[in-house]
């Protein structure tokens, strides 16, 4: 199968998946995950249709971006992000979906060019405790919303998760309905907040069955990756 090809199973997957929870497949949108894939690859998707990819790596990503500026893709930042790099990411993205502190908040705002329009912006939520994983708990949650909410060159659009990972459908959308009441509760005080990010190649469909309005799915779309792709990443 070609990459077009994957790129249109998967949004049959979508529609689907839609159609079962009595959605039209147009409310949830297909971000591409090309970390540690080859340019080429990206620019076929790109000509098959898909204009949405997000990077997890910075350094990886701006030769990426670089490349390809011709194209008028949206990139979303969805890797965890260090102090020292939010300058960079302000800059070259127009999402970011992996903030998880107030302090990386205030750095994204006050780095974003004035020429730029706000960087959109979504909070990483951990609600099940994972230490492996990055993102706002409960209680650190309402600050980190407010404070995005707040800044200028910030918008709020919404929040991202990663729950544990499990194959039993009944376990992912009980996960998944739990983030979506928490998305919910703070969507009627925050009115720019219209995304939810949930849901990979392996969950995507209980997460669109309890609510998801963005799923991020890499290599069903690519392929796999190269064998050695993160000690190439590590090598830049």
């Amino acid at each position: 199968m070609t990459i077009a090809d994957n790129l249109h199973q998967v949004q049959q997957q979508i529609e689907d998946a839609s159609k079962m929870a009595s959605r039209t497949a147009n409310s949830v949108t297909l971000l591409a995950v090309s970390k540690a894939q080859e340019i080429n690859k990206i620019e076929q998707l790109y000509q098959a249709g898909q204009k949405l990819f997000g990077e997890s790596y910075l350094s990886e990503a701006l030769g990426k971006i670089a490349a390809l500026r011709d194209y008028p893709i949206e990139w979303h930042f969805i890797g965890p992000i260090q102090s020292n790099k939010t300058r960079e990411i302000a800059q070259h993205f127009a999402w970011v979906q992996s903030v998880d502190r107030v302090k990386i908040a205030t750095r994204l705002s006050a780095q974003r060019m004035p020429n730029q329009a706000p960087l959109n912006v979504l909070a990483q939520v951990n609600l099940f405790g994972e230490s492996s994983k990055k993102g706002a708990n409960r209680e650190q949650l309402p600050e980190l919303l407010a404070a995005i909410h707040e800044l200028d060159n910030l918008t709020l659009r919404g929040i991202m998760s990663l729950p544990p990972a499990t194959t039993d459908p009944a376990q992912q959308n009980s996960q998944f309905r739990e983030i979506n009441a928490v998305f919910k509760q703070f969507q009627n005080q925050y009115s720019t907040m219209d995304t939810l990010s949930i849901g990979m190649s392996g969950d995507m469909i209980a997460a669109i069955n309890q609510g998801s309005t963005m799923v991020r799915v890499g290599t069903a779309l690519f392929g796999e990756r190269p064998p050695n792709w993160k000690e190439r990443i590590k090598a830049n």
